[in-house]
């Protein structure tokens, strides 16, 4: 006899009589409260759990935590129990009230198939005949648990066959629906989940504990979920896995309800040790801990029912210290009376909050349902040639568009010019680091003293102190010049130095031109190719069976292939030009770049070789000193107007001194700086224009021609090939027939909130 064959119990919350059903079958239950368990499970009944959050309860909690025996007391059904029957797949629970005698209905819900692999509709199987005697549930659910175990042989052989422990799965996540129906039952949907594992036993499969631990937490994760999560008292609190999880997915644990089961088992001394969490005091839930105490396999055996088991908890807490020594404020949470009492509440007062939006939620995903409809491709055209022809033609046009550039952040354009950047950057920073000055053992800081001029601020893009270009090169000072210029010295007169020296600078920096330089054809490829795939899917993704996407991409990246391999070898070609050896018709840039770099450099050198003049010449021109201090300053200028020299400028003063002896190597200095100014600014340009002639706008000529030809629908077989490549996918088809079942299962749930009056 189950133990819930009763459908009345004689104990309260307080151990008083009182007038209840069994579990969540209470029959004081309010209307209202009534009325919304009916609306979800009427809501479950259309299926569209599939794509709405419902709420439900899902009860989780580690292997032999007690959790069949809530379940127990929640359905009034009895679970199987026998050694080797514990919870090996989901156990889904769907109470329902009616005037009709009470009956139970078991189902087989497959999602997955023999081998595990997704099924594109869940099947359900109807397991035996509708059962009327509660006592025929156990055997049933059993039966039902190995024909799930046992995907490869037919269910209902399950139903008659004698019992063989021998399964073909471990844990499945195919599950069993029971569908039970009465009189004294409220209307709701809960889910018995497999218990955690902590550990397999010799010979078990170490995977097991993984595939569990992810199917309690694809229901647990969901936000309308009440997890019931059961701790047994018998096993260390922290070593529950089941607790873990639960803080993972819920972690301030607003919709976990505790339940601590086997109080009775707790070894003695150490009961004090579990009242922290039924004050809530220790790893507080908002809807705080429970503890229950369910008869014993012993108990069941006996055949006690229901009000006893329910009696006999009563007196274990009114009696067993320090259960019963309690504050009264937290007696309400011992008790399976109580806890069902409370999960009730719970529950309706979710289902309560969350039909508006369930409401909101269908409406939107039957929007999106029809539109994703709207978005699937038409059937096979009676033209194909025709359509193919169209779709090539939009493409091209488009990408066209694209090509020539769109006034859009994040275009094609748009992503390329912060490649041609760096690469303006890195041939900048190949520029010679000149300095004016001989080496010193130390030259740290007079180093830090040199500057770029100030009249390279604005052409070089404002160039600040991160991105000095000749600070990524090694100093070449003055007298390392000097000392190559008369290296190389052959049949020069005195004071004249070889043309070679100034070229061999130049080799220098043009030699590093053509690693960048195929850097930028190469991001410019990476990034084409990007916008190209971006492209493509759009236009031809939705064609056929995608046999045209994918040859079209082919075709394009072969193309694109090409037009970048004529980019590099026009690189190549400007590269080469530049090491040819130093050309310029622009022979009034070049000097005017070698006056100004040759002044630049003749006055950081002044400044060091003679800072007191400077200093002096500086003063009399800003100043900022008065002219009596400086009066020899004063004095040279007065002099020089008396002797009839009118005009002369006091920054002339330094022609007075010694010829500078690296005169020579100032001037190869203000040669090869002055040449870099001309021949990156060339470069650069030159480099940014091949890669668009060549690569990005060399992708748009010819483009059409080259689709026709490679796919072939310019010949005879136009018509075959064209034919073949609209044959309508599969994947399609059953995605549209996935849409219109959806959108049932929607539109059902939708006419089901109108019918109870939401």
């Amino acid at each position: 006899m189950s133990i819930f064959q009763s459908a009345s119990s004689n104990a309260s919350s307080d151990g008083t009589d009182g007038d209840h059903g069994v579990g969540l079958s209470n029959p004081s239950l309010s209307q209202t409260r009534r009325r919304m368990l009916d609306m979800v499970n009427r809501l479950h009944n259309t299926g569209v759990q599939i794509d709405i959050d419902l709420p439900q309860i899902a009860v989780i909690g580690n292997q032999s935590a007690g959790k069949s025996s809530l379940i127990e007391s929640i359905s009034g059904i009895t679970l199987p129990r026998a050694a080797g029957t514990c919870t090996r797949c989901p156990t889904e629970c769907r109470l329902s009230r009616s005037d009709a005698p009470w009956a139970c209905t078991v189902e087989l819900r497959f999602i997955t198939d023999k081998n595990g692999q997704p099924l594109g509709h869940a099947r359900n199987e109807a397991f035996g005949d509708e059962i009327s005697d509660k006592s025929q549930v156990e055997d049933r659910i059993r039966r039902a648990q190995r024909a799930i175990l046992n995907p490869s042989k037919p269910a209902r052989t399950f139903l008659d066959d004698t019992e063989d422990d021998t399964t073909e799965l471990s844990f499945s996540t195919n599950y069993i629906s029971l569908q039970i129906s009465g009189p004294e039952l409220a209307d709701l949907s809960f889910v018995d989940l497999p218990g955690l594992i902590a550990s397999v036993s010799r010979g078990g499969n170490e995977r097991d504990i993984k595939m569990v631990e992810n199917l309690v937490s694809s229901y647990i994760s969901k936000p309308s979920c009440v997890i019931l999560l059961t701790v047994a008292c018998e096993t260390d609190f922290e070593n529950q896995g089941a607790h873990h999880l639960t803080k993972k997915h819920d972690p301030e644990g607003k919709r976990t309800i505790g339940v601590l089961t086997k109080p009775d088992r707790i070894p003695r001394g150490d009961e004090e040790s579990w009242l922290p969490l039924i004050r809530n005091e220790q790893e507080a839930l908002e809807n705080n801990w429970y503890c229950v105490k369910q008869p014993s396999s012993q108990d069941i055996k006996q055949g006690i029912t229901w009000e006893e088991a329910r009696a006999r908890e009563n007196d274990f807490f009114a009696l067993t210290p320090p259960w019963s020594e309690l504050d009264p404020l937290y007696q309400k949470y011992l008790r399976t009376i109580n806890l069902v009492d409370r999960l009730s509440s719970i529950l309706s007062d979710l289902i309560s909050k969350r039909l508006p939006e369930i409401q909101l939620e269908l409406e939107n995903t039957v929007q999106n349902t029809r539109e994703a409809l709207a978005q699937l491709p038409k059937p096979p055209s009676s033209d194909p040639v025709s359509e193919v022809a169209g779709l090539l033609h939009t493409f091209v046009d488009e990408l066209g568009q694209i090509l020539e550039g769109i006034p859009v952040a994040g275009a094609l354009l748009q992503t390329i010019r912060p490649a041609q950047e760096q690469f303006r950057r890195a041939i900048r920073n190949t520029a010679p680091a000149f300095r004016p000055f001989e080496e010193p053992d130390e030259y740290i800081d007079i180093d830090l003293q040199f500057f770029e001029p100030e009249f390279l601020a604005n052409e070089d893009g404002g160039s600040d102190e991160d991105d000095d270009g000749e600070d990524f090169n090694a100093p070449i000072f003055i007298d390392q010049v000097l000392a190559r210029a008369h290296a190389a010295r052959t049949r020069e007169l005195p004071g004249h130095v070889p043309f070679v020296v100034q070229k061999s600078y130049i080799s220098e920096f043009t030699n590093k031109w053509e690693s960048p330089a195929r850097v930028l054809c190469r991001l410019v490829h990476t990034t084409l190719a990007l916008h190209i795939k971006a492209l493509i899917a759009p236009h031809f993704s939705s064609f056929g069976q995608g046999g045209l996407e994918q040859r079209v991409t082919i075709l394009i990246q072969d193309y694109m292939r090409s037009r970048a391999n004529a980019a590099e070898a026009l690189i190549t070609k400007l590269i080469a030009l530049e090491k040819n050896g130093p050309l310029t018709l622009n022979d009034h840039y070049l000097s005017d770049y070698r006056e100004k770099f040759l002044s630049h450099y003749k006055k950081a050198r002044e400044e060091t070789q003679n800072p007191t003049l400077v200093e002096a010449i500086n003063a009399y021109k800003s100043r900022a000193i008065p002219v009596p201090a400086t009066p020899g300053i004063s004095q040279v200028m007065t002099g020089l107007a008396a002797i009839g020299l009118h005009g002369v400028d006091v920054d002339d003063l330094v022609t007075l001194l010694p010829p500078d002896r690296m005169e020579p190597a100032l001037n190869i200095m203000a040669d090869v700086r002055a040449y870099f100014q001309v021949a990156y600014k060339r470069i650069v340009d030159n480099v940014a224009l091949s890669v668009d002639y060549e690569l990005v706008r060399g992708l748009g000529r010819e483009l059409l021609p080259t689709l026709y030809s490679g796919l072939g629908i310019n010949g005879p077989e136009a018509l075959r090939i064209c034919s073949e490549l609209a044959q309508e996918s599969p994947s399609v088809a059953g995605k549209r027939e996935e849409l219109l079942k959806r959108l049932e299962r929607l539109e059902t749930a939708s006419r089901e909130l109108v019918t109870v009056g939401m």
